[in-house]
């Protein structure tokens, strides 16, 4: 019998000033909270979740986050919810934040609140954490057993980011579509262990569509520090749009080549939307798609502000070794490259990093 299926947060909330709502958007879900952090935004949080929360009697406390999402930074943070009797666990920060929370709110059976800061990722929406190794490097996927209950998203804090961290997401929700037609023609699974529905798969197409529209102009908005329609889309396609057709269309080659590339140091410092554009190029190559399409591909991370060769990510050296290192844990087992519809094997993953790698080069 054939299963699909899709899934996504249980209430997705998006806005201008919505996190100083905050409190009644979540009273239903415990009488105290904590709060996990990035440390650039604590303040900024307790100023705004402070006067969500001034007339309530619901306690809020708040930890910062130590800054990598690994098994140790899990476990501390755990803790600290035991120690607060904290009935729900809410984190705002970036992508590796979220995560965190995510794994902290399945292994302590909690609810979780989602409040990115950044539309850098698709990280709010999934049932998914990304767990690194104290080094940097990936480590392993922690499938959870159901979405967060709850994401907020205030346009107001998202604005005034860095655009690096929107055209970061728009590398992320760039892949949506490439990946979700892999494994559509895979007949793979999607990240929950079921088949496509044609709703992620339209949810994915809606994703490419609306960032090959507005990319450009969010961009410039966010330059700006202005809120338009075309950056609201934007914040919708990299964090819903993306989240949601991803987790349930699947992930494929760019995604495992993203993973691949952590083994080298010198990308430590790289963003995973930006590794993930990247593999975006290596995967089309892989497929061997119309030159056509992989122009427009390169064109629109050009006018984003995204890498399209190793050279762009800081790789000044093409060490034959290195690049194999990162083939290898790209065809790891278990990660999304074997989502691909034919037969992938290490060595035409280094020669596809190796053309994606020149024709980036030569388009740009």
């Amino acid at each position: 019998m054939i299963v699909k299926s899709i899934q996504s947060p249980s209430k997705y909330i998006q806005g201008s000033g919505v996190l100083l709502k905050l409190e009644s958007y979540i009273e239903s879900l415990g009488k105290s909270f904590l709060v996990v952090a990035d440390p650039f935004v604590v303040d900024q949080a307790k100023e705004k979740i402070g006067k969500s929360f001034q007339s309530s009697e619901k306690e809020v406390s708040f930890e910062k986050f130590n800054g990598e999402c690994t098994k140790s930074e899990i476990d501390r943070l755990i803790e600290i919810v035991k120690a607060k009797k904290a009935e729900a666990v809410v984190a705002i920060g970036g992508g590796k934040t979220l995560d965190t929370v995510k794994a902290i709110g399945y292994y302590t059976s909690l609810p979780v609140v989602i409040i990115p800061t950044l539309a850098s990722c698709d990280a709010p929406c999934t049932a998914l954490t990304v767990i690194y190794t104290e080094k940097g490097e990936f480590s392993e996927y922690l499938f959870l057993p159901h979405n967060p209950d709850m994401v907020i998203v205030d346009t107001d804090i998202i604005v005034k980011a860095p655009v690096k961290f929107l055209a970061a997401g728009m590398g992320d929700a760039f892949a949506t579509y490439y990946e979700a037609r892999a494994c559509y023609k895979a007949n793979a699974k999607n990240l929950v262990g079921t088949k496509i529905t044609k709703a992620a798969m339209a949810l994915a197409e809606l994703c490419h569509e609306t960032l090959l529209a507005d990319g450009v102009k969010a961009k410039l908005s966010n330059e700006k520090g202005v809120l338009t329609k075309a950056l609201e889309n934007i914040i919708e396609a990299n964090i819903y749009l993306s989240g949601v057709g991803a987790e349930s269309s699947g992930l494929a080659a760019a995604h495992a080549i993203s993973n691949g590339l952590t083994v080298l140091t010198e990308l430590h410092r790289v963003s995973h939307g930006e590794k993930v554009a990247f593999g975006t190029l290596v995967q089309l190559v892989l497929e061997d798609a119309p030159i056509e399409e992989i122009k427009q591909a390169i064109e629109f991370m050009v006018n984003i502000g995204l890498p399209v060769s190793l050279e762009d990510m800081g790789v000044n050296v093409i060490n034959k070794e290195a690049i194999m290192k990162v083939a290898e844990s790209s065809c790891a087992e278990g990660d999304t490259m074997h989502n691909m519809p034919f037969d992938v094997d290490v060595e035409s993953v280094y020669g596809a990093i190796i053309v994606a790698n020149e024709i980036g080069k030569q388009f740009k």
